[in-house]
């Protein structure tokens, strides 16, 4: 009896032995900031523009979570979700979250159950900046004014290994996404090169199509390309919005600079054009931005101006914003 105890003892901690093998990982990050911002300075529109600001001060705040574990096959899978009390839904604190297959050599693929990426969302404006774009933190100055594909919940996104510096995303998301998708499934698809062609010069390009309304498709269309050289790094992009009608055709084109003063503290310049198809003038955007890092400290902030923001005819604006954030 005592030698069958014993044979069930070793198997039991042979069997342990295996999976603490194979027992997964689980590891936490996160970041806090603080901001002062305003993003409708000296706005035109005579509605608005004239009313108290308010407290300009705002903070964020987040946890990353992730786990995981290898398989037999020399795949991994790992689990990530951030808790982020700066979403607006009451009561919601989970924020991006989504499941990553590692396929080690094959690419990966992930799927996003919340704040999915796709590959035309991520290359949308990669004009060099020190901050922000020239057009980001003007109110209303992003929406609608930049082709940018589609981020959405539920998003598969494969990315490939590099072949030579090159690599290739592909993102979709099953029909039935209200106001994108709303009789078939989308796709979209970037292929970008990083220093194989010529040393610190990265060019990319994207497509995709989405459908506003059924029978209504809009062809998205990125390219851009950035060369670093030392401290200096020069780049632009141009993209579109192929629609049905003028009215639903939107160009735009963004030039970049940043210099990089030392390690740690960068300047940049960015200029944006946004030409709606049917609307009588273009939107223009001027940015001036900055940032400082030392170990986990990043100190950041721009200046931007917008003319006829929306591609509404003289009302310019201008919007600014500080920001110290922390990492840990």
């Amino acid at each position: 009896m005592n030698k069958i105890t014993k044979i069930g003892l070793s198997a039991l901690a042979g069997s342990l032995v295996t999976l603490s093998a194979h027992a997964g990982s689980l590891s936490a990050s996160g970041s806090a900031s603080i901001s002062f911002s305003d993003g409708d300075v000296d706005e035109v529109v005579a509605t608005s523009g004239l009313t108290p600001e308010g407290n300009q001060w705002t903070m964020a705040d987040s946890i990353k979570m992730t786990g995981s574990g290898d398989m037999d096959n020399g795949m991994s899978v790992s689990v990530s979700f951030e808790i982020d009390n700066d979403e607006t839904d009451a009561g919601d604190v989970l924020d991006t979250h989504g499941i990553t297959l590692d396929t080690n050599g094959m690419g990966t693929l992930m799927f996003y159950g919340h704040g999915g990426d796709g590959a035309l969302s991520a290359i949308d404006d990669k004009s060099p900046n020190a901050y922000e774009e020239s057009w980001d933190g003007v109110t209303d100055a992003d929406e609608e004014t930049v082709p940018d594909g589609l981020s959405a919940d539920n998003m598969f996104t494969y990315k490939s290994p590099s072949f030579d510096g090159t690599t290739v995303t592909i993102g979709y998301v099953p029909s039935g996404v209200s106001g994108v998708t709303p009789k078939d499934s989308y796709m979209d698809f970037s292929v970008v090169n990083s220093g194989g062609i010529i040393d610190g010069l990265t060019v990319g390009f994207g497509m995709g199509e989405t459908e506003a309304s059924v029978g209504t498709t809009i062809d998205d269309t990125i390219m851009y390309a950035t060369y670093s050289t030392g401290a200096l790094t020069v780049g632009a992009v141009k993209s579109e919005e192929d629609g049905p009608t003028t009215a639903t055709s939107l160009d735009f084109q963004a030039v970049g600079i940043t210099y990089a003063i030392t390690d740690d503290f960068s300047v940049g310049y960015n200029v944006s054009t946004s030409d709606l198809g049917g609307a009588t003038v273009d939107q223009e955007a001027t940015g001036i931005s900055a940032s400082y890092t030392s170990g986990g400290v990043s100190i950041g902030g721009m200046i931007n101006e917008v003319d006829n923001v929306s591609h509404i005819d003289a009302d310019d604006t201008e919007g600014y914003e500080f920001n110290i954030s922390f990492a840990f």
